[in-house]
């Protein structure tokens, strides 16, 4: 399980990093694998409003928002965290969030589902100076869209008030213990899924097809992950393109190699595609081979054709022998 923290207070040990930390350290004691992002110490642009992710279903802005897509993506949970600033999210952080809107165009106007949209959590910690009623109102509501946005389901906030100096989260009588137990009950159950790998040469058609089509139709209980073994520098556009015709989003996924996921997922089962790298490197791991050829430069007509023999694949094999 990956759990995504964004730290958006231009603060770098204040009470927002203080109370996402905690919460971030909880995640990783009880397995889940965690990585905050320092929003504020980031380049990303606010959004232009020139309207191309709405044409072309992404944003052409070059910056570091093109590696916060690939991880809120790849991300099971996120978490943003964030002082009040006149009642709402601070501006390195609303810049991230505006910028999302080329998800949100991927989901609503070119109707595509990003795989992990089923089961995405998000949730948000904030802090203020007063102790206004409808402190953290406006802010819950932006979060709740950007959640959207960004396929995951707004499971709560944890808001404190009276958190002004660097500091004052240290003396609050439950923030840190509160922090602890959310980050227990939104990731526990998540840890109970089953690991599932899938491998091929390059991880950018075969495993990355099979691996969208598992968390698609039973992310709910398994975990999964791909990889390869002499992985490419990036996905393939025809497996995108392919993949879309279904009405799922492969957008942003990157391929990985065998050895960057060792100590970081535990696979129950590895499913290999023509790799014979793999079986050593996860000793004991129950392990099948599929005989599925690999479809890079062979057009999109054979890349239909794989992505129909990798869907009838995944499904017989976690649908109906229950796995």
């Amino acid at each position: 399980m990956f759990v995504l923290g964004l730290q958006g207070s231009p603060r770098k040990k204040g009470n927002t990093a203080s109370l996402l930390s905690t919460f971030l350290e909880e995640a990783a004691k009880r397995g889940a694998h965690t990585r905050q992002l320092d929003v504020a110490r980031m380049h990303i642009d606010p959004c232009q409003e020139c309207g191309t992710c709405d044409r072309k279903g992404f944003c052409p802005l070059e910056d570091d928002m093109q590696e916060v897509y690939h991880l809120l993506w790849k991300a099971d949970l996120i978490v943003m965290a964030t002082p009040m600033f006149f009642y709402g999210p601070t501006a390195q952080l609303k810049a991230l969030i505006d910028r999302s809107q080329a998800l949100w165009a991927r989901k609503y106007t070119h109707k595509l589902t990003d795989p992990g949209r089923k089961w995405r959590k998000g949730f948000l910690l904030a802090v203020g100076a007063t102790k206004g009623k409808n402190l953290f109102e406006g802010t819950q509501m932006t979060a709740k869209y950007f959640f959207d946005a960004v396929g995951a389901h707004f499971e709560g906030t944890l808001g404190y008030r009276m958190i002004e100096h660097v500091g004052d989260i240290d003396h609050h009588p439950t923030a840190f213990a509160d922090a602890r137990e959310k980050a227990a009950e939104l990731i526990e159950p998540e840890l109970r899924r089953k690991q599932v790998l899938f491998v091929c040469r390059e991880n950018a058609c075969r495993s990355q097809m099979a691996s969208g089509f598992a968390q698609f139709y039973f992310g709910d209980r398994l975990d999964v992950e791909s990889a390869g073994s002499a992985p490419a520098a990036e996905i393939n556009a025809d497996m995108i393109k392919a993949m879309s015709e279904k009405g799922i989003d492969m957008a942003y996924r990157k391929p990985t190699s065998l050895e960057a996921i060792q100590g970081v997922f535990d696979p129950a089962l590895m499913v290999s595609m023509g790799c014979e790298d793999a079986c050593p490197l996860f000793p004991g791991v129950r392990a099948e081979e599929w005989d599925i050829p690999d479809p890079a430069g062979k057009g999109i007509a054979f890349m239909r054709e794989i992505r129909d023999a990798l869907e009838k694949r995944v499904n017989a094999l976690f649908a109906d022998t229950g796995e």
